[in-house]
């Protein structure tokens, strides 16, 4: 090599940074001041400057926000230090004016090699910082789409065109499906995004948006919408069947229940089928159903009872509400009523459910019609004994008391 001076030191170190990017095809901006760095320590035998450190950490943040992966930018510093190593002992005596003594080689290397150590950790810490910061807006960006796409008031033009973010076309139909726990799922558990990628991956749907809300996983889903609701149904359980373990899973509990709302198209739709799969949770909960996943199409009549509660209620009270004045309260003659209609008014099969005799239980359905007035059995009493009945679940009546009341 030719002697060098201290006014060469910049054209060797931007040689050495332009032969390192270029072998990496990386802009040679993002080893900006480092060797330049690197030579200072060699003369002094110093630490890397608190300066420096940040201008690392500041390359790292630059190298995350335009696509650079940690390992290929500490490849590219790495090589960029080895190729200026050779350089180092003729750069250093340039700038003490005196050539480098065999004997200062090794605290030479330590001390360089030290200062690589540190540069190291400040970029690895600045691509960690950018891309966590990253992660957070997309977690907020993520977080506002949801709420105005199942809520339903944001502005239509802005939905679909922050849809496509997540490869959704509200153009076409959806339905959503909630999966819940006893316990409230946080979006913020560690698991979430394992999740969502398990379940993307074994959905097999295109379409699909993964998302944690008030608690319940939710889960929009394109659709066929020439498939019809048959088709749709078995898509929601198959679907059901990977989310509701999850979910199960991400709480730490053993039973989950999962609501699904009918396909809807647009926008609105979806908003719409949210709702919908809200209720069925709500109501499959109240009736304590015994299947895991619930359709809201299945549901339509309890939603037509629950939109008028005052009439529900006031028909609980006249027709059930003289149970109250039995022995030991209205409990047991109300849950011998459930069980006779769940078991298609068959005396000896409620009997076996209740573990009872069927003598007890015929004694408790005619306790009914003597309190009530209306006797199980009879087409006439049938019909008002079972909505009320219905009704009492809903309302969960006796334990709460009856609107009005």
């Amino acid at each position: 090599m030719d002697p060098l001076t201290a006014d060469t030191t910049g054209a060797v170190t931007a040689r050495v940074a332009e032969a390192a990017a270029r072998e990496r095809a990386l802009p040679p901006g993002l080893l900006e001041g480092y060797l330049g760095a690197l030579v200072a320590v060699a003369r002094t035998g110093g630490r890397l400057s608190a300066e420096d450190e940040d201008a690392c950490r500041r390359a790292g943040g630059e190298a995350a926000a335009t696509g650079v992966g940690l390992p290929v930018l500490v490849d590219l510093y790495m090589s960029a230090s080895r190729r200026l190593w050779p350089w180092l002992p003729e750069l250093v005596a340039a700038g003490r004016g005196r050539p480098v003594r065999t004997a200062e080689l090794v605290a030479l290397g330590e001390a360089v090699w030290q200062a690589a150590d540190t540069a190291l950790a400040a970029l690895a810490e600045g691509h960690g910082e950018a891309q966590r910061q990253v992660v957070r807006r997309e977690e907020a960006f993520r977080r506002e789409f949801v709420e105005d796409l199942l809520g339903g008031g944001s502005d239509v033009g802005s939905l679909v065109e922050r849809a496509e973010h997540f490869g959704l076309s509200l153009a076409g139909t959806h339905l959503v499906l909630l999966a819940a726990t006893d316990r409230a799922a946080d979006s913020g558990m560690p698991v979430a995004a394992l999740l969502e990628d398990d379940l993307r991956a074994r959905a097999a749907h295109r379409g699909t948006l993964f998302a944690v809300k008030e608690g319940r996983l939710a889960v929009v889903v394109a659709v066929p919408p020439a498939a019809g609701p048959a088709a749709h149904a078995a898509a929601a359980e198959e679907l059901a069947a990977r989310a509701g373990p999850a979910v199960a899973r991400l709480t730490r509990q053993v039973t989950w229940r999962a609501g699904v709302g009918r396909a809807h198209p647009g926008p609105q739709g979806v908003a719409r089928s949210y709702l919908e799969a809200l209720e069925a949770l709500d109501v499959a909960a109240r009736l304590d159903l015994p299947q895991r996943v619930t359709h809201a199409r299945d549901l339509l009549v309890y939603r037509v009872l629950l939109r008028d509660e005052e009439a529900i209620a006031d028909l609980v009270g006249t027709v059930l509400g003289p149970l109250t004045a039995a022995r030991g309260g209205p409990v047991p003659l109300l849950r011998t009523l459930e069980t006779w209609f769940a078991a298609g008014r068959n005396s000896a099969e409620t009997a076996r459910r209740l573990h009872l005799s069927v003598r007890a239980v015929t004694y408790r359905l005619e306790r009914v019609r003597e309190l009530t007035g209306h006797r199980p059995g009879d087409p006439a009493a049938d019909l008002p004994l079972q909505v009320a009945v219905t009704g009492a679940r809903l309302l969960d009546w006796p334990r709460t008391p009856l609107p009005g009341t």
